[in-house]
């Protein structure tokens, strides 16, 4: 029975061009994540109390919500094999968005490639997605 809901979202989604409201948030926040990374000291723009947190937990927080809006998009904005693996693929999906991100960063003046920033990326991700698929029932 839950497969036939399943493939009557799909339809729906596919025929009524809803499929943007779920990707619509993932390019905008990767957007957003593309123009930080390229400022050359994005802790000016970080407020204070969240500075405090440091670098690398900023990471696993900022790859969190981008691995939780790919899984909602995964989930419910594609067809219903990228519906079942949505948790895979938006880790996946986040983590590879994390490695541009850091290759993208060492060509900027003052910023630097650094793996672990990579790895906070990936943890915060699935971080992200499990959470989102936990609490969000679907």
């Amino acid at each position: 029975m839950r497969q036939n809901n399943r493939d009557m979202a799909d339809a729906l989604t596919e025929r009524s061009g809803l499929a943007w409201w779920y990707w619509l948030p993932v390019v905008a926040y990767a957007g957003l994540i593309f123009y930080l990374s390229s400022l050359s000291e994005p802790e000016e723009y970080v407020p204070s109390a969240l500075a405090e947190l440091g670098d690398k937990v900023l990471h696993a927080v900022e790859y969190g919500l981008l691995g939780a809006l790919c899984y909602r998009a995964f989930r419910h904005g594609a067809n219903a094999w990228a519906a079942r693996y949505a948790w895979q693929l938006a880790i996946i999906a986040a983590a590879v968005y994390g490695v541009t991100d850091e290759v993208h960063q060492a060509f900027v003046p003052l910023r630097d490639a650094d793996v672990l920033d990579l790895l906070m990326d990936a943890i915060g991700a699935a971080i992200g997605a499990t959470v989102w698929r936990w609490t969000v029932k679907s």
